[in-house]
């Protein structure tokens, strides 16, 4: 009998007889357990025997029973298994049913396709941040986002001519100004936001900037002073650094991050939304901005949405100033389709929303992670659009001109709305803000008021103008009796309001000085007593930036409502 016949099972392919052990490298003849085995190889002898056959390999080999770790031979198809020498008949495996296998292909296609997802999102992810333009501004902004915090965002609308989408519009190849300006304010407690426009026209200093070459190298651009504020971008090479340094030189409030757009984010930001409803009371046909609209209500986007935001001669008396209310409503509007259910239950929205708002942007380094955006998304959504107050910063013409064209900072009003912002004060809840201020005016101005003689108290100065303290001390002496009484200098830090800290033994002291300066309820602050320079306790007075002057009564309330413009982000509006 040959090798192939020999010993061998109906049911065992001759092929699959010879199989490589992992043990010695070697190929050997594996026969059926129903073939009588031996472990043990014959005696060599000159010829062939029948217990010995040429492998794959030429090389004579014994047949012996599978050893360890040696696969057994494969059966035919169809065969029944046969159980392995020396051990007991087992019954044949159940078989999964039908339904099981197809539970158990459904499950692993199943975790395939949510791995493939994940790794797919992870991608996109990635896309999404390839699509970020970011600028190094160095200290300029913050380090980092915080979502625990209340932050300011420096939102910039640059009139650059150059790059996809921002040709056609005249001034080819311009790199830019700071067109439009728009300073937002968001809460600590996220319930509330303020939108602050500042005119491109605004008669600023611009300081010097350091600026961070494409190379790594850095270079300082000179400041100038009496310029209007678009000059604090583009202009000699500023960066947006230079206009965030530029807006805390003019109103005091520090950006903490910025984020820029051109003219070609607009028409994409819109055309993701499929368009953004404005109103206007009269129909529009401007032959410079070739906007064309009827009265009323329209649906706005792509190219005729940029022109509606470009547009100065169509409202008002065709000035930036009117063109920013312009603006302002159209954000509001735009602000409610992209928060509206329309678009966030719609998937493709989302995505042309996402590819359209990361192509558009360019923002400082510190957020320039698609997570980081999303974070900061996140938290502007918490706040209600009906406390999303948007205003102008107050201005008055410019007194250096004869024929005004640009305008300055109105210095009465201005500073109430850069305090407030400051302070993280809601411009949305004014009259909660005066009815809650009457109530601590209530309950600690109410009661006795000690004689001016018996006020011990100690003055700082906190922001108020240099010699404030010094000149409110004389006055308090020589024109209010206020005798026991002491300039100590300026404090350690600055702040908006003026404030009286006061132990629960001196409320009346605290109750005349109150009286005697104009301070409202708001502005006293239960507390402890310090100790003078003879060692008696006494009450600190520390003069904020809203002091007006020795002499002069302050009043909370009127810092609490600046006599400003305002809309909110809720409500529709028709451009006139």
């Amino acid at each position: 009998m040959d090798t192939q016949g020999r010993g061998r099972a109906d049911d065992v392919d001759p092929a699959d007889q010879w199989v490589l052990n992992p043990n010695t490298g070697e190929y050997e003849l594996r026969l059926t357990p129903s073939a009588p085995q031996s472990g043990v190889p014959g005696p060599r002898r000159s010829a062939p025997v029948p217990n010995r056959s040429a492998g794959p390999s030429g090389r004579t080999t014994t047949p012996v029973a599978p050893g360890p770790g040696v696969p057994p031979p494969r059966r035919r198809r169809g065969a029944p298994e046969e159980p392995l020498p020396g051990r007991r008949g087992r019954r044949p495996a159940k078989q999964p049913s039908k339904a099981k296998k197809t539970l158990l292909w459904t499950g692993g296609t199943m975790a395939f396709v949510l791995v493939a997802g994940a790794a797919t999102g992870y991608f996109y992810l990635k896309h999404l941040e390839g699509n970020v333009g970011t600028t190094d501004v160095g200290d300029a902004a913050a380090s980092s986002f915080s979502k625990d915090e209340a932050f300011n965002i420096l939102i910039i609308g640059t009139d650059k001519r150059t790059g996809a989408g921002n040709e056609g519009y005249g001034d080819a190849g311009s790199v830019g100004h700071a067109d439009t300006n728009i300073l937002l304010h968001v809460s600590k407690d996220r319930t509330n936001a303020t939108a602050l426009s500042i005119p491109r026209d605004l008669i600023v200093d611009v300081p010097d900037c350091e600026t961070i070459q494409k190379d790594g190298t850095k270079d300082v651009v000179a400041g100038t002073e009496d310029v209007r504020f678009n000059t604090s971008l583009g202009q000699g090479g500023r960066d947006a650094g230079c206009t965030m340094r530029t807006v805390q030189a003019a109103t005091g409030i520090k950006p903490d991050h910025f984020v820029m757009a051109d003219f070609n984010a607009v028409k994409t930001l819109t055309t993701a939304v499929d368009g953004v409803d404005v109103c206007v009371e009269k129909a529009v046909n401007d032959k410079q901005s070739k906007l064309v609209l009827p009265a009323g209500e329209s649906k706005v986007e792509g190219e005729q949405a940029l022109a509606f935001v470009r547009t100065r001669h169509a409202f008002g008396n065709h000035g930036d100033l009117d063109r920013i209310k312009v603006q302002q409503q159209f954000l509001g509007s735009l602000m409610r389709k992209m928060t509206s259910g329309d678009t966030l239950t719609s998937p493709t929205k989302l995505l042309k929303l996402a590819e359209a708002a990361t192509n558009a942007l360019t923002v400082d380094e510190a957020i320039g992670k698609v997570g980081t955006l999303k974070d900061i998304a996140l938290e502007l959504k918490k706040v209600p659009a009906k406390n999303i107050s948007f205003m102008t910063t107050p201005v008055k013409d410019n007194p250096a001109e004869a024929t005004p064209v640009t305008v300055v900072v109105d210095e009465a009003r201005a500073p109430q709305v850069f305090d407030a912002i400051t302070n993280d004060v809601s411009f949305t809840a004014v009259k909660a803000q005066e009815k809650k201020e009457k109530a601590a005016v209530a309950a600690r101005l109410k009661g006795s008021k000690s004689a001016a003689s018996d006020v011990r108290v100690r003055i700082f100065n906190g922001g108020a103008a240099g010699g404030a303290a010094q000149a409110e001390l004389v006055y308090l002496q020589n024109e209010e009796g206020v005798l026991k009484s002491e300039n100590a200098g300026n404090a350690d830090a600055s702040l908006a309001k003026t404030t009286l800290e006061y132990a629960p033994d001196q409320a009346d002291q605290a109750r005349r000085l109150a009286d005697i300066m104009g301070l409202s309820g708001s502005a006293l602050k239960p507390g402890k007593s310090v100790t003078n320079s003879q060692g008696l306790p006494t009450m600190t007075l520390t003069l904020g930036k809203d002091f007006k002057g020795a002499g002069t009564k302050l009043s909370s309330a009127a810092a609490a409502t600046p006599d400003v413009e305002k809309s909110t982000a809720d409500k529709a509006q028709c451009a006139s």
